[in-house]
C-alpha cells in the first residue's frame, strides 16, 4: 500500500531511538560501572535517559492533570474532565469543578488541530478555571480513526465547531488559538446566517493566520514556494496496520514534529544536551521545567491527510478566508453576516508562526461588524507560544480577554429572549 513502508519505517526509527536510549541508560548504570567511578558512565546514562524520555513521549497522549482549584471558602476542588459531546474526529469536552455553581463566563477554548494535541493549551485552561466554566475541542489523533468514518477537511472542521457552539448555547464566549482562528471565524459566519440563536457573544482570535499574505514567515514561504502536488507526494504517509487507522492517508506527527524541530534545531540541541548535564550531575527531576515543556511539545498526533492539504490549499494559497470565498458544502460563508459578535484579535510581536497582521487581518473583512465591537492587542515582546500559554498570557493577555468578555456579556433578561428564538 501506497507509503505505509514509509511511516512505519518512520515509526521504527522512534522506536530504535528510545531503544538505544534505555540501553545506554541502562549500560552507564550497572553496579559493575561504580568499580571505574569515570565521568563518562554517568553521561552516558544520563544520555540514555533522556534519549529515551525523548522518543517514548512521540506517542503518548499528554493527561490534562490539572490541579485543584481554589474555592472562595478556602477550599480544594478536584477538577475532572467530562464529555459534552463525541464524535469520531474530535470530542468536546468540559471542566468540571466539583461542587462549583455554574460559572458566569462560559468559555470554549478552540484547540489548534497542527501536530499538538489539545493538551497543549493546558496552562491556558488552568489560568482561566478559576474565573469560569471551560470546554476545549479535543481533536483525536487520525492514525486512531478507522478509515470506515470517512473524511476530515476543513469544511468538516468547520462545520464540527458550529456543532459545540450550538450546543453550549448562545451564552457563550469562543477563544480560538492559532489555527482555528479563520475556521473559527467562518463557523461564526455561519451559525450568523442560519442559526442567529446559537451564535456566541465574543470571539477571541489568538495569533491565527486569518490573512497569511499579511506577513510573511517560513511558515508561509513554504507554502508559496511548494506545489500541492508536490506536497502531497513528500509530506503524506499511510497509517500502518499496527493502528486503528490502518490504511488511512495522514501527515504524520513525526513529520510534523521534525518540522518544527528544524526551525529552531540549535535551541533544541542545546536544550537537549543541557537537560543531559543536569541528569549527569542529579539537579534534574522528573517534572522540572524541560521535562514539563517537552513531554508536551513533542507528544504529537497525525492530522487527516485531507485536513492539511486543503488547510495548506484553501487557507494559506487560496486565501479563502481573507478574501472572503470560503465556502461549506458549496455555501458561500459571508463574514458579512457577523454583525452583533464582538470579536477581539490578539497577536504576538515576536510570533514566527503567525506574524502580526496575519490574525488583526480579521477585523478589517468584517465589514457589518460596528466598531465598537472590534478590538485588537499586539503583545510586544511575546511569541507563538507565549501568546496563549506563557507569562504574557498571564500576565497581560488573559485580563485583557477576561475584561473583553464581561463587558460583551448579555443580562439574564437578554437571556430570555435569545433562548425563546431558538
Amino acid at each position: 500500500m501506497r507509503f505505509m513502508m514509509a511511516y512505519d519505517l518512520m515509526e521504527s526509527a522512534r522506536n530504535t531511538n528510545a531503544w538505544l536510549g534505555a540501553t545506554a541508560r541502562t549500560f552507564g548504570s550497572y553496579p559493575a560501572t561504580a568499580l571505574a567511578p569515570h565521568p563518562a558512565f554517568r553521561l552516558m546514562a544520563a544520555w540514555g535517559e533522556v534519549t529515551e524520555r525523548t522518543f517514548q513521549r512521540m506517542v503518548v497522549k499528554p493527561g490534562w492533570n490539572l490541579p485543584p482549584i481554589l474555592g472562595s471558602d478556602g477550599t480544594e476542588a478536584v477538577v475532572t474532565v467530562q464529555s459534552e459531546l463525541s464524535r469520531p474526529f474530535g470530542d468536546l469536552i468540559r471542566f468540571d469543578v466539583a461542587g462549583r455553581a455554574p460559572m458566569a463566563r462560559r468559555i470554549l477554548l478552540i484547540a489548534p488541530m497542527s501536530g499538538h494535541y489539545a493538551t497543549l493549551c493546558r496552562s491556558t485552561v488552568n489560568s482561566l478555571l478559576p474565573d469560569a466554566d471551560v470546554w476545549v475541542t479535543d481533536w483525536h489523533n487520525a492514525r486512531d480513526i478507522p478509515v470506515s468514518k470517512g473524511k476530515f477537511d476543513v469544511e468538516d472542521y468547520t462545520l464540527y465547531l458550529t456543532d459545540f457552539m450550538r450546543r453550549l448555547g448562545p451564552d457563550l464566549h469562543v477563544v480560538a488559538v492559532c489555527q482555528p482562528a479563520p475556521l473559527a471565524l467562518a463557523a461564526t459566519a455561519l451559525l450568523a446566517e442560519q442559526d442567529q440563536a446559537a451564535q456566541p457573544r465574543s470571539l477571541t482570535l489568538i495569533g491565527g493566520p486569518v490573512d497569511p499574505d499579511a506577513a510573511r514567515t517560513e511558515v508561509t514561504d513554504f507554502g508559496r514556494r511548494v506545489t500541492m502536488g508536490q506536497l502531497e507526494q513528500s509530506m503524506i504517509q499511510r497509517v500502518g496496520f499496527q493502528y486503528a487507522g490502518a490504511g488511512r492517508m495522514v501527515y504524520p506527527g513525526l513529520l510534523q514534529l521534525a518540522s518544527f524541530m528544524s526551525m529552531n534545531a540549535e535551541t533544541h540541541g542545546t536544550a537537549m544536551w543541557n537537560q543531559v548535564l543536569r541528569v549527569a550531575d542529579g539537579s534534574a527531576s522528573d517534572h522540572d521545567k524541560h521535562n514539563r515543556f517537552y513531554d508536551e511539545y513533542l507528544a504529537v498526533m497525525d492530522m487527516p491527510a485531507e485536513f492539511y492539504l486543503s488547510t495548506v490549499e484553501r487557507i494559506f494559497k487560496g486565501l479563502e478566508v481573507a478574501r472572503n470565498r470560503f465556502t461549506v458544502g458549496g455555501h458561500p460563508v459571508d463574514l458579512d453576516k457577523i454583525t452583533s459578535v464582538a470579536v477581539k484579535t490578539v497577536e504576538g510581536g515576536q510570533d514566527d508562526i503567525s506574524a502580526p497582521g496575519q490574525c488583526v487581518a480579521a477585523l478589517r473583512l468584517l465589514t457589518g461588524l460596528p466598531d465598537e465591537k472590534k478590538a485588537a492587542h499586539l503583545e510586544p515582546e511575546a511569541g507563538h507560544y507565549g501568546i496563549f500559554a506563557g507569562r504574557s498570557w498571564r500576565n497581560n493577555i488573559r485580563p485583557l480577554v477576561l475584561d473583553f468578555i464581561d463587558a460583551n456579556a448579555v443580562g439574564p433578561e437578554n437571556d430570555t429572549a435569545l433562548r425563546s428564538v431558538s
